[in-house]
């Protein structure tokens, strides 16, 4: 990624989602390949990337999952999903899912302008507190900190590595805005 290149951050809807499936696939693997504990394991092959971005469709068409890409001239450099709780009890809520960055365009600002989408949009849809997990240890936790993301705990040997250690996670969340007993 040259670090003048623009990037923009668009949202990829269920129609939208097979024109881009190939390359999220292949955004899938590198950060696979690269160490990025998403819930896959080595080897992880084009097929099944691009099957479970296939099923996304169903969650970002009945809105319940928001999906955004962050691209260049060059193509595809990230992306990062919102699931949105849809229990009456949970509409306040929302869950941070799969910040994926290319390895080639890290430590360049994709994650931080994908979180920052995804926190507009969140408290648009009157989500004011999301939560995440990740890799317990992993080069993550110091950036959602800097995110001001609190962690809260983790729980011990919670995922496989893509190489086949199991790890343990942490558990942050940040709150947007409050509601009150009145919401």
């Amino acid at each position: 990624m040259d670090a003048t290149r623009t990037v923009s951050i668009v949202r990829v809807d269920a129609a939208a989602l097979p024109a881009e499936r190939d390359a999220l696939a292949q955004l899938l693997i590198d950060v696979v390949e690269n160490g990025a504990s998403v819930g896959f394991v080595l080897p992880l092959s084009h097929d099944e990337a691009a099957r479970y971005w296939d099923g996304l469709a169903p969650s970002l068409a009945d809105g319940s999952r928001w999906l955004w890409a962050a691209r260049d001239g060059g193509g595809l450099l990230g992306t990062v999903q919102l699931e949105l709780a849809t229990k009456k009890n949970g509409v306040n809520r929302a869950e941070v899912q799969k910040l994926l960055v290319h390895s080639a365009a890290r430590r360049r600002g994709v994650a931080r302008a994908l979180m920052q989408t995804v926190e507009a949009r969140a408290r648009e849809l009157r989500r004011g507190l999301l939560h995440l997990d990740t890799e317990a240890g992993s080069d993550a936790e110091p950036f959602y900190r800097a995110l001001g993301y609190t962690a809260i705990g983790g729980l011990p040997e919670y995922a496989c590595s893509p190489r086949g250690e199991w790890r343990a996670n942490a558990i942050y969340y940040k709150t947007l805005f409050l509601r009150g007993a009145a919401a």
